[in-house]
């Protein structure tokens, strides 16, 4: 097992996050390949994308929306930018397609749109970009903290 997705996997015992973890055969690189392989609707994918400046940052955005930079960078104080493969491993402990909403390298700051908030569940990357669990709202803005920010274009 992967060193962040077995960091994954005690991040969610440790803290009793229900959950139901999916290994597909396909890639779930991008949003519509994991709600393609899942039958779900791409808005229910909770994606998880990464930006660099003073430090790094997970925005975790409804599948069917884009992080607006200029929005997120008024909310940091800071501008924020995509970060490229390297930075997301380096900062996230993850590969691209694989990043969760949580469980991340120490430092790294989790925002979550307001886009999650008509769900009930989502279903995020698990840790590898051939795996998603499903989890619900709640749980994960009561994990993240922080409530919902207005993010998305």
């Amino acid at each position: 097992m992967a060193r962040g997705s077995k960091r994954l996997g005690q991040y969610i015992e440790e803290r009793g996050i229900e959950t139901e973890v999916v290994t597909l055969d396909s890639s779930t690189r991008t949003s519509q390949m994991a709600a393609d392989s899942l039958g779900c609707e791409v808005a229910q994918i909770a994606k998880s994308i990464v930006f660099t400046g003073d430090g790094p940052v997970v925005v975790v955005i409804s599948g069917d929306k884009r992080v607006d930079p200029k929005k997120l960078s008024e909310h940091l104080g800071w501008k924020a930018k995509i970060a490229d493969a390297d930075a997301v491993r380096n900062g996230t402990g993850y590969v691209i397609g694989g990043v969760p909403p949580f469980a991340h390298e120490p430092g790294v700051a989790v925002l979550l749109d307001s886009s999650l908030a008509r769900f009930d569940d989502v279903w995020a990357a698990a840790g590898t970009p051939h795996s998603v669990m499903r989890l619900r709202v709640s749980d994960l803005a009561k994990d993240v903290g922080g409530g919902f920010v207005d993010l998305a274009k």
